[in-house]
């Protein structure tokens, strides 16, 4: 215990600002006081201690947003564990991937993802799970006779009996606290291992920045998987403010919680933004965002549009933009897109020929632009964005250990972006070094979709590349090649039934059968006639071949 004196935890926000609310917690009728909160994470605590998690055991969850899931990320990091939240959005093949790779003792899930936890405990493939408990009612089970020795988190944190309130929080060893999913370059995810101390340092800086405090109520739009949730819910919590949870986003449960409990804060990704701008159109709300006093958004920038709407439907709010990654614990630099009417308006710097402007760092964080591999003088100031600073992740999570050796080199994190670094210390973004996709605020690789699609027997070659798109912030296009012999049918064509056809329909099928996951499959489909543009080593030329379909795009629309 003494080596954990004077170092920061996570679970030291249940004391504080937090302990004395009468209400931090909403979720449906449920309602739940500081103290509430504060007893039943310490109470699920020494539940998970006593049922055999250690300092270092890792603990894998899959759920929807709920409060017993804040409660629950508490109590696992206070015992000294690590938990490790499941995309939902995922494939069960891709989540298989993930618990390979992190060993979890112990794996919790919800109604929704039963099945989940009854393929792994049939198949007995994850022999490092020797604990499968249920979140929340387990009447809520659809396969409740195969799960006759699942206990629920609550059943365990009613027969604790006491609380963890005499000991003080633990850390893992290395400080860490979680370990959050990200897709590789081969988009198979990467556990990136973040500490307790990034996640204080990053909430505080939100709180800094954005400004959260106790009288915020915040509405949770992001899933609790992602690093943006996590580090928002964080913000919160230390600020003493109230959480406002709905299972997982939808734009009518958005409009009903803001309006019933005047939420004033929340976070967005460009697809959110437009979803609650075309549902506020379409039913003709009005006056249901004006609590908001502050708007979060990342995952891609708002469009001019975007923006627009959002300060009209928002007219009360700051809207914020942030850049960052799941590496870096969320945000690197915050900007102002724009603030209520009845203040100065900001004057945005937006994109040009030279990048997208994404703000100024943060104050605890360093960003440095790397030219070649090199600080030498270049007549260009663009280059690999690297950051260093106690936000940074601790490593990847690999074989039960941390390893930093492809990430960070003499403290330097690099992103894996290109940009460049203005006069007054803005950042630009160029682009991703690697051809990454942002899509709806998830991370999309070319080669794993462009693998799946080529397994189809009509393809002779299929690239996938990411195109603009207001909504999503980039949408996935798949440029294909047909096999000789093989016919394209679009959707305005007659199909042969000579069963060697494809078409775009086709092709969607095909990717979901593959077990790719709904957000990674191409929405569009171009019938590439000719060769792909490559350089002179054979690399597909990806920015030359979106500038030819945009141009294509073009000139239909004028047509």
């Amino acid at each position: 215990m003494s080596q954990q004196h004077g170092r920061g935890h996570i679970a030291h926000c249940l004391g504080g600002a937090l302990a004395g609310r009468d209400t931090v917690a909403v979720s449906g009728n449920r309602r739940l006081t500081g103290a509430g909160l504060a007893d039943g994470a310490r109470r699920l605590a020494a539940a998970l201690s006593n049922l055999g998690v250690r300092r270092g055991h890792v603990v894998a969850v899959v759920a929807f947003n709920s409060i017993e899931y804040i409660e629950l990320f508490l109590a696992v990091t206070y015992i000294g564990g690590i938990i490790a939240p499941l995309n939902y959005r995922w494939s069960f093949e891709e989540a298989s991937q993930a618990l390979e790779l992190v060993q979890p003792t112990v794996f919790i899930f919800d109604g929704s993802y039963s099945s989940w936890a009854l393929r792994l405990k049939e198949s007995n493939s994850l022999t490092s799970v020797n604990l499968y408990l249920f979140l929340g009612n387990l009447c809520s089970i659809s396969q409740a006779a195969n799960f006759v020795s699942v206990v629920s988190v609550e059943q365990i944190k009613r027969s604790s009996g006491g609380t963890t309130r005499a000991v003080e929080p633990v850390s893992a060893p290395n400080d860490v606290a979680l370990i959050c999913f990200t897709s590789g370059t081969t988009g198979r995810p990467k556990g990136v291992a973040i500490s307790h101390t990034s996640l204080i340092i990053q909430s505080l800086a939100k709180i800094a920045i954005v400004g959260y405090g106790e009288d915020d109520i915040y509405l949770h739009t992001a899933p609790l998987c992602h690093i943006g949730g996590i580090s928002s819910c964080l913000a919160i919590l230390m600020a003493g403010g109230c959480h406002v949870l709905i299972p997982k986003f939808d734009v009518k449960s958005a409009f009903d919680a803001i309006l019933e409990h005047r939420v004033t804060s929340f976070i967005t990704v460009p697809a959110i933004m437009a979803d609650l701008l075309s549902y506020a159109r379409k039913q003709k709300i009005l006056n249901h965002g004006m609590t908001v006093t502050k708007i979060l958004n990342g995952g891609g920038g708002l469009s001019s549009e975007l923006i627009t709407g959002a300060s009209h439907l928002f007219p009360n709010a700051t809207i914020f933009s942030a850049y960052g990654m799941t590496e870096a614990c969320s945000s690197l630099t915050f900007m102002v897109l724009t603030r209520p009417k009845i203040q100065e308006p900001k004057d945005q710097l937006g994109s040009s020929s030279e990048g997208v402007c994404v703000g100024k760092p943060a104050p605890h964080i360093e960003i440095q632009i790397n030219r070649n591999g090199s600080n030498s003088s270049s007549s260009s100031p663009i280059g690999n964005i690297l950051t260093r600073g106690l936000h940074t992740m601790s490593g990847y999570w690999v074989n039960n250990s941390i390893d930093t050796s492809d990430s960070v080199r003499n403290g330097w994190l690099d992103t894996g972006d290109i940009g460049w670094v203005d006069k007054t210390g803005y950042l630009w973004l160029m682009g991703r070094q690697k051809g990454r996709i942002k899509t709806g605020g998830e991370n999309v690789y070319p080669e794993e979709v462009e693998s799946v699609l080529s397994q189809h027997p009509g393809l002779a070659k299929a690239v996938v590349i990411g195109m603009p798109d207001s909504r999503l912030g980039e949408k996935i296009v798949a440029c294909v090649s047909i096999r000789d012999g093989w016919n394209w049918v679009d959707a305005r064509a007659v199909h042969k039934g000579e069963g060697r056809e494809v078409s775009a329909q086709m092709l969607q099928d095909h990717c979901r059968t593959n077990k790719l996951s709904r957000f990674k499959v191409p929405r569009i489909y171009y019938q590439w006639s000719k060769p792909f543009p490559v350089t002179t080593t054979g690399k597909i030329r990806r920015e030359q071949l979106k500038a030819e379909i945009l141009a294509s795009m073009k000139l239909h629309s004028n047509l």
